[in-house]
């Protein structure tokens, strides 16, 4: 059986800490590798812990060179580099030079060294401006106003291109016959489309949602749920 890895690279990220407790979050060649183990580890889940964990420690591991994989995608945008003001102090920032961006381009950079990973970015909105965090505007409801400073805030940032990107993808692998099987790494509703395709070309989609909350109807049109976890 034929296996693509489709990877929301952004929500990977976000519940990289839950799959993978004991790897360090912030090393981009740890997280490049957390994905070569996660594809392993859907690729051959019915292996005994032990047994896994003794492939996976091998110094030349590499799923690449597995016959069931046909490749992993990994989707996700380069993180912005504009130049803008903090809300607050209206202190300059260089977005580019931030430890946010230069790790994000780290991963990307360590992701493209993998042999039969398939990097496909999109780009964030261009007009991304200044919002108050969630918490804190939860705590502007219920307190009032409170005195505000920079670090109550984050850049409102949209994906644009992701999900057509992935669409896309799935959709060449359904109508050329080239997997029978794709695991998909999200949980939004918005690759519901590609997974009602993928399900209608007779492919079986699993979803690994990272031990996280997938939207309901995406559950709906998947052929079964699997989380993904190393547990040492």
């Amino acid at each position: 059986m034929a296996t693509a890895i489709v990877i929301d690279g952004a929500y990977f990220l976000r519940r990289f800490r839950w799959s993978f407790p004991h790897r360090d979050a912030g090393d981009p060649a740890e997280v490049a590798r957390a994905v070569e183990w996660m594809t392993f580890w859907h690729l051959h889940h019915r292996l005994r812990p032990k047994l896994m964990d003794r492939a996976l420690d091998h110094a030349n591991f590499s799923p690449a060179e597995d016959a069931e994989l046909y490749r992993i995608f990994f989707y996700d945008c380069p993180p912005l580099t504009k130049k803008m003001h903090l809300p607050i102090s209206r202190r300059p920032i260089d977005l580019a030079k931030t430890p946010e961006a230069k790790f994000r381009f780290s991963v990307h950079d360590e992701l493209q060294k993998i042999r039969k990973v398939a990097l496909r970015l999109g780009r964030l909105n261009d007009d991304s401006e200044w919002r108050l965090r969630p918490a804190v505007t939860k705590k502007l409801i219920t307190d009032g106003m409170p005195a505000l400073s920079d670090t109550d805030f984050e850049i409102d940032t949209k994906q644009k291109g992701v999900d057509m990107k992935l669409g896309l993808d799935v959709a060449a692998m359904a109508f050329k016959q080239q997997v029978n099987q794709i695991i998909l790494v999200a949980a939004d509703g918005d690759f519901v489309p590609a997974t009602k395709l993928a399900r209608r070309e007779g492919i079986d989609v699993v979803l690994d949602p990272m031990g996280g909350s997938p939207a309901r109807d995406l559950v709906q049109h998947v052929d079964g749920i699997r989380h993904c976890k190393q547990e040492v």
